[in-house]
């Protein structure tokens, strides 16, 4: 799951309290949605689910992993950034093809299936 972009000047100048990443990962509700097909003609809704950074450990574990990424980008450079990093978030390559110099910050798939589990849930609607 994407969270947001790295813009690699700030993350550089920004401590993670201070951080675009902090800020959106702070309060957040994510919308789950079932992947019918590529075309997108409609979006039926899986889940509802609220989450905030209040668990020590998860927290600390976020903040590891942007400390991580912003050391990375300030002493061998953007370019060396791998989606191998971190352990629940990682920096990966956003757009299309291979090539993309642009990376974001992703949830990993634990991290997303630990989000996923908290707060309220909303059925599947029954046919």
């Amino acid at each position: 799951m994407a969270i947001t972009m790295i813009d690699p000047v700030e993350v550089t100048n920004k401590e993670f309290e201070e951080s675009h990443l902090f800020n959106k990962l702070k309060k957040i509700v994510v919308v789950a949605r079932v992947f019918e097909n590529q075309t997108d003609n409609r979006s039926l809704m899986h889940s509802v689910s609220s989450f905030d950074l209040d668990a020590p450990e998860i927290y600390n574990q976020v903040k590891a992993d942007y400390d991580l990424i912003r050391s990375t980008i300030r002493d061998q450079g953007f370019s060396e950034l791998s989606g191998i990093m971190g352990k629940l978030i990682q920096p990966r390559t956003k757009g299309a093809g291979h090539g993309s110099t642009s990376r974001a910050f992703y949830a990993r798939t634990g991290f997303v299936s630990h989000i996923l589990g908290k707060g309220h849930l909303v059925p599947l609607p029954s046919k």
